[in-house]
């Protein structure tokens, strides 16, 4: 009797280029909405989540791409380079559905929960996202290399967590706490699956 070694799941398929190319044109874009949002006066922000407003609720679509000034941009841009390019590098494809599970479902909790009267908008709910889900991907993963990647991760970028904590004026940390619960998801939910073990064969 023989044991077949079981089918290993498949590969992750690193995509650099494209995950540069992605975050690149995707930070860019986030650069010249400000200068628009800018020459016209700030009008753009008023597109942001207004919760248990309909018409707030496009800011689901477009909170991710406007911000408050440029300090607020510029405090996004690094962490949205790095945690994006290596949220997308890994696995182009999972990548991309991860920032498609943490962009939806963080502008649905946060127009549900974030308070009436409010207005949320940045791209920070995508990089806490971003943060949970290369930090835990690996785990699920089981992949070394992924792993070593989050552990670097986490000691770099782990201390931003402490902004998922309510009690900073002016800072949503609705879309904070939202984006890293929907990144943590989207490692579980996009995980690899393996195979289950081959049954023994007689000879």
């Amino acid at each position: 009797m023989t044991l077949p070694p079981a089918p290993a799941a498949p590969r992750a398929r690193w995509a650099i280029l494209p995950a540069a190319v992605t975050i690149g044109v995707y930070v860019i874009a986030l650069w010249l909405i400000e200068g628009v949002d800018t020459v016209m006066g700030g009008d753009l922000d008023g597109s942001g989540i207004l919760p248990w407003r309909l018409d707030g609720a496009w800011g689901i679509l477009w909170a991710p791409l406007l911000h408050a000034g440029w300090a607020h941009l510029a405090a996004n841009t690094l962490p949205a380079l790095v945690l994006g390019f290596l949220a997308l590098a890994v696995d182009y494809g999972k990548g991309l559905g991860a920032t498609a599970i943490i962009w939806l479902g963080t502008g649905i909790t946060v127009w549900v929960v974030g308070g009436v009267g409010t207005n949320h908008l940045g791209a920070s709910g995508l990089v806490f996202g971003w943060l949970t889900y290369v930090i835990l991907r690996g785990l699920f993963n089981r992949r070394i290399m992924q792993i070593l990647i989050g552990v670097v991760v986490a000691v770099l970028y782990g201390a931003i967590l402490w902004g998922v904590m309510p009690g900073q004026p002016g800072v949503s940390w609705q879309s904070h706490l939202a984006g890293a619960v929907f990144g943590a998801l989207a490692a579980v939910w996009l995980r690899e699956r393996r195979s289950d073990p081959a049954r023994p064969v007689r000879p």
